[in-house]
């Protein structure tokens, strides 16, 4: 076992694990102070569910095994056959732990799940969310998994579609899930009409600088050990995501006449998503291209929720599944490594909008039972109040003793009726 490789490895996991608490204060800050711990639990619990399926089976069904090119098998239900001395050198060449890479992988899983969560702030039932996404990491993304990297289809291409940290697996998987359970929820009451603000921009950018900070580990991690690729992934990350930020301002300077702090988060977040399939395939060019194309185009992308009627409450379809979807595509011409040009860019293609269909339409099939059965969409009633209150019997702020203390302060103070008889004596 390579000592180095496994560990960077886990400091990897680390810093991937960071990115979901990351997300939920990303969008946290994003959703009115009603909806806050809401939104801050659907990514957490995340953690909870993923992880415990991820052992069960999920690592099986991704990485073990191959049938007919679409899914793994059950060989390694429960890690079984693992002990700490198993190494993957028989399976990706890389002689690091298997529990390590299990782990890493895991927490990929959970924070694809989280992504969605985004779509659908204010207006879903908790318990409902906890049931999709058991269901919806078990009938998608553990196949997709297994498409990419785990020997699946996508995989056997020739050549085979590029993917190095996760545009079709995570990003356009979690953006077209969003899109079709949005489609199947429905939208929030006052969607164009009421002003749906972010309540804590320092809390977006508290979360942002988070995810930039895990995306190391979530990119570089990816070649699964220390290298000169390694690096490559980590400078491409970080320029990216600068000239994303860049473009996503300039546009929005034009456009709307202001550079704007939710701007300039969401434009980092723009540029790490797209750089995260294309960022070990090509040069520092590359990468400053990408990210710029990407906080541009995906600036635009998040208006069309307006025009076409869906409700995708914090951009996840703009900013994921657009993003992922140029990181994917434009890699098949700027691969630098003597695989780009049309054949690659063909791949990537297919790739791209195989995923976008096979989970659109599975996504769509799962919200929708769930609406029919248990309800996924909250009631009216606790939309209005708030779903902190309905779902979690919680505030994130307490109102009432702000409000009680800054009336006291600001009240006269109250004399007894024998100190005021002693002021008109004297």
């Amino acid at each position: 076992m390579n000592g180095t490789d496994t560990g960077f490895v886990l400091i990897s996991a680390a810093l991937v694990m960071v990115m979901t608490p990351g997300l939920a204060l990303f969008y946290g800050g994003m959703v009115r102070s009603k909806s806050v711990l809401n939104m801050l639990m659907m990514s957490f619990i995340s953690l909870g569910i993923v992880s415990v399926l991820w052992v069960l089976y999920g690592h099986s069904l991704a990485f073990s095994g191959d049938s007919g090119g679409f899914i793994g098998n059950l060989d390694m239900i429960g890690l079984k056959g693992v002990d700490a001395d198993s190494t993957m050198e028989s399976f990706t060449g890389n002689d690091i732990s298997v529990f390590a890479f299990s782990l890493f992988q895991m927490l990929f899983a959970v924070i694809t799940a989280a992504l969605i969560s985004g779509a659908l702030a204010d207006r879903v039932k908790f318990g409902a969310w906890m049931v999709f996404i058991g269901v919806w990491v078990t009938a998608v993304y553990f196949p997709v998994a297994h498409w990419v990297w785990g020997g699946g289809w996508l995989s056997q291409l020739d050549p085979a579609v590029i993917d190095f940290a996760g545009g079709t697996a995570v990003h356009i998987n979690a953006g077209i899930a969003a899109l079709a359970a949005v489609l199947v929820v429905g939208k929030r009451i006052g969607f164009k009409k009421d002003p749906m603000r972010p309540h804590n921009l320092p809390l977006v950018l508290l979360g942002t600088a988070l995810l930039w900070f895990g995306w190391f580990g979530f990119n570089a991690g990816s070649e699964l050990g220390v290298d000169g690729t390694t690096a490559q992934m980590a400078i491409n990350t970080q320029v990216a995501t600068g000239a994303a930020m860049l473009g996503w301002l300039i546009y929005e300077r034009i456009r709307h006449g202001a550079f704007t702090t939710l701007g300039a988060c969401s434009g980092a977040v723009a540029g790490l998503v797209a750089i995260t399939p294309s960022g070990g395939n090509v040069n520092i060019f590359g990468a400053l291209l990408i990210g710029v194309v990407a906080g541009a185009v995906c600036s635009w992308a998040v208006s069309l929720k307006y025009k076409l009627g869906y409700d995708d409450s914090l951009d996840v379809v703009g900013v994921h599944l657009v993003g992922g979807l140029l990181g994917t595509l434009m890699v098949g011409f700027l691969a630098t490594d003597g695989t780009g040009g049309w054949d690659q860019f063909l791949s990537q293609a297919i790739g791209a909008f195989s995923v976008m269909g096979y989970t659109f339409v599975v996504t769509f099939v799962l919200a929708f039972v769930i609406q029919k059965t248990i309800g996924f969409r909250a009631s009216e009633d606790a939309e209005v109040t708030g779903i902190d209150q309905s779902a979690h019997a919680e505030t994130a702020y307490d109102f009432s003793s702000a409000a009680a203390s800054h009336i006291s302060a600001a009240a006269p103070a109250q004399t007894s009726p024998a100190a005021e008889s002693k002021k008109v004596e004297a």
